[in-house]
């Protein structure tokens, strides 16, 4: 391979500068995204807290009979407008000018109780938080209880018991309610958790699954490379194992996955032993 010498008597040659050039694209394409993303939260914020003084208060207020047990929510009609599918279960109503009413027979409280308060505030207990100091976003008490466990606030009991991330619930009723933004929010905070064991994970997996039309590419990969990221931990995980014997679209998807960060390895390290003037 063709090298010159440096004035300080190191040799420098052309394969260590394209691999310079690339490490430094990669970071200030990583900087871009992270910014565009931080810049999009941040308008978003803006224009809830502009939506929320603009708001017609004096709009019907409408309530929701949730769950089994037909807890009461209330809410004004044109925040509940915001989602497609309540605007559709609002129509309905139409000819009761007071009094208007609907049930969901398979909602989580807690769950709508997220959505009401993103449909106010833009955002749900605990909250996204941006540390301008060190210009990171992080989850609002965030710290992990004694033993390093996720705390209660991000945790959630669903219908079959098991628990499950908060936030896989909120992404999942938000692609139900047809609330995008909501669906960007509640993947972003899964990412910032710490702390959640391989069983949660696990059972939120299979609930995103469960709960997520198959076209989605967004929570379910999210699920993949998170798994395969902490492959060391969920090896040894006896709940992995049984949850592998007991089989499901999730397995397969991550088989694949896998395979194709095997071949991603394996066309990276191809390219890395070329000699330089074959080209990547």
């Amino acid at each position: 391979m063709f090298a010159r010498k440096t004035p300080y008597g190191r040799s420098e040659s052309f394969s260590d500068k394209q691999q310079a050039k690339r490490s430094m694209s990669r970071s200030m394409k990583r900087s871009f995204k992270e910014h565009s993303a931080s810049s999009r939260i941040i308008r978003r914020e803006k224009k809830h807290e502009r939506l929320s003084t603009e708001r017609d208060t004096s709009s019907a207020i409408v309530t929701i009979s949730v769950g089994k047990e037909q807890r009461l929510f209330a809410a004004h009609e044109d925040v509940l407008r915001t989602s497609p599918f309540f605007a559709a279960r609002c129509r309905e109503q139409f000819f009761e000018a007071h009094n208007k009413q609907f049930s969901l027979p398979d909602e989580q409280p807690e769950i709508l109780s997220s959505i009401l308060e993103y449909l106010y505030k833009g955002d749900y207990y605990p909250r996204l938080v941006h540390d301008k100091r060190r210009d990171t976003w992080e989850i609002e008490d965030n710290d992990m209880d004694v033993g390093g466990e996720a705390k209660q606030a991000c945790l959630l009991y669903d219908a079959n018991g098991s628990t499950i991330l908060k936030d896989t619930a909120v992404y999942c009723a938000a692609e139900k309610y047809n609330l995008p933004d909501l669906k960007r929010l509640a993947l972003r905070k899964q990412g910032l958790h710490s702390g959640i064991h391989c069983s949660t994970i696990l059972s939120s997996a299979r609930y995103a699954y469960a709960h997520t039309p198959d076209t989605d590419s967004k929570l379910r990969a999210h699920y993949l490379a998170l798994i395969i990221r902490s492959r060391s931990t969920f090896k040894r995980s006896g709940t992995m194992q049984m949850e592998m014997e007991q089989g499901g679209k999730l397995f397969f998807d991550l088989f694949v996955a896998m395979c194709n960060h095997m071949d991603d390895l394996t066309a990276a390290n191809t390219a890395s032993s070329k000699p330089w003037w074959l080209g990547a």
